[in-house]
């Protein structure tokens, strides 16, 4: 099923990679929710764009995408982020480790435009990955 704020999801990965978050405001509605926020944010393009903006900067994340598909007001992507350590986030021994982490994103919409977003991220495994926690059985 086709959902028309596809765009916008696509266009959110896009400015995600490219770092350039100049298009969030157009991709996103006014009350903007982003559940999967590892820190606390105001709604809406603001917020969106201070989250986006660390995640870009600071984790250097950026997404292949895996799997994309939609139901009339939900668009879900299964993608892989690859990032780097930043002690703020991952602690001291993770500073400039690579990364790669499995990321499922479900966004609500609205019309052409993205209302709420929950993610899902192993960052349990991309911990272990960075050396930071034992690999199981260690």
């Amino acid at each position: 099923m086709d959902n028309i704020a596809m765009t916008a999801a696509r266009r959110v990965f896009d400015a995600i990679n490219s770092g350039d978050l100049s298009c969030i405001k157009e991709c996103v509605t006014e009350d903007f929710v982003d559940h999967g926020s590892p820190i606390p944010i105001p709604p809406g393009f603001e917020g969106y764009t201070q989250i986006l903006t660390f995640v870009t900067q600071v984790l250097k994340i950026k997404y292949t995408l895996e799997d994309v598909f939609s139901t009339e007001d939900r668009i879900v992507v299964r993608a892989v982020a690859r990032g780097i350590g930043a002690a703020e986030f991952h602690g001291p021994e993770a500073v400039g480790a690579e990364y790669e982490m499995a990321t499922i994103h479900i966004f609500r919409t609205e019309g052409e435009k993205l209302a709420e977003h929950w993610g899902v991220r192993d960052e349990l495994g991309a911990m272990r990955r960075m050396g930071v926690l034992p690999a199981l059985g260690e």
